[in-house]
């Protein structure tokens, strides 16, 4: 059984589908990305980064959070097995704030080989990689309103800058769906994005609903979903709705993930991005 916030997702095969890999033939034609892209609003990239890469810098970011109560005791960071008992909230803001966010295995991570070359290539032009960027981790069995993200769109949250920002889920271990991956709404950006020029979307930066089931029944879509490999990532335009499912891995196991944005240098830039997320932006 698959949930959001606590909603239980519809899993009848015209509301629940499989995210589609772009094929291998696909992975180096730039045109046929693009039209992908345009269609799906999504690119789902299968072993585009280092699997090693990625588990190092889990090992690293739960290592830093030791003192938080983050992780088991007596058990590898890496694994990321969910601590029993009440997390240590000081603790983790020292560790996520002081240490991982503004550190340079982070900003490694995040312009890695498979990243930020692939970005160059891909938008044909110099990159800007924004500097806030998002990393959280999810616990097994944290249910309820605000505890998985809620159905949005990235633009809401950048209109002060190119709507062609795109964004990069990156999921830093395995991440097979009941362990909270992203979900993504079919064809969604195509309707967002004519509702935007008709500007009957909410412009406030806000989420949509926290209510996955009721919204693919309000749009008769389906929620697209996948079991994650460490080393796949998913690039999206900044006008589908995604969301996250909640966490109920049986085995404790926690869900890590980064989201980045890239976008072309020579265009508008949203200030507000241009710095590291921080105490101020809570958690």
């Amino acid at each position: 059984m698959l949930t959001s916030n606590g909603y239980v997702l519809d899993e009848s095969p015209s509301r629940l589908a499989e995210l589609e890999p772009v094929p291998s033939s696909e992975r180096h034609d730039r045109d046929a990305l693009w039209a992908r892209l345009r269609r799906d609003g999504y690119l789902y990239l299968k072993g585009q980064l280092s699997p090693e890469h990625l588990m190092s810098f889990r090992e690293f970011y739960f290592g830093s959070l030791r003192a938080a109560n983050v992780y088991a005791p007596d058990t590898d960071p890496r694994d990321g097995i969910a601590a029993p008992g009440d997390v240590d909230r000081a603790a983790l803001r020292r560790g996520l704030f002081d240490v991982v966010v503004p550190g340079p295995e982070y900003q490694a991570l995040c312009t890695a080989d498979g990243i930020a070359d692939w970005f160059a290539w891909f938008l044909t032009d110099d990159v800007h990689l924004h500097r806030r960027k998002i990393i959280r981790h999810t616990k097994p069995g944290e249910a309820g309103i605000g505890t998985a993200t809620q159905a949005h769109y990235d633009l809401v949250y950048l209109r002060e800058g190119s709507d062609r920002v795109l964004s990069m889920w990156i999921p830093v271990g395995d991440c097979p769906r009941e362990r909270g991956g992203l979900a993504y709404m079919e064809g969604s950006h195509h309707w967002v994005m004519a509702e935007e020029r008709e500007g009957t979307l909410k412009m406030p930066a806000a989420s949509i609903t926290a209510d996955l089931p009721g919204l693919a029944e309000e749009r008769d879509a389906r929620w697209l979903v996948t079991d994650y490999e460490v080393g796949d990532v998913v690039v999206h335009s900044a006008h589908i709705v995604h969301a996250a499912l909640d966490n109920t891995d049986r085995d404790g196991i926690m869900r890590l993930s980064t989201d980045i944005r890239y976008q072309r240098l020579s265009e508008p830039i949203d200030w507000r991005w241009q710095e590291h997320w921080n105490y101020d932006d809570g958690l």
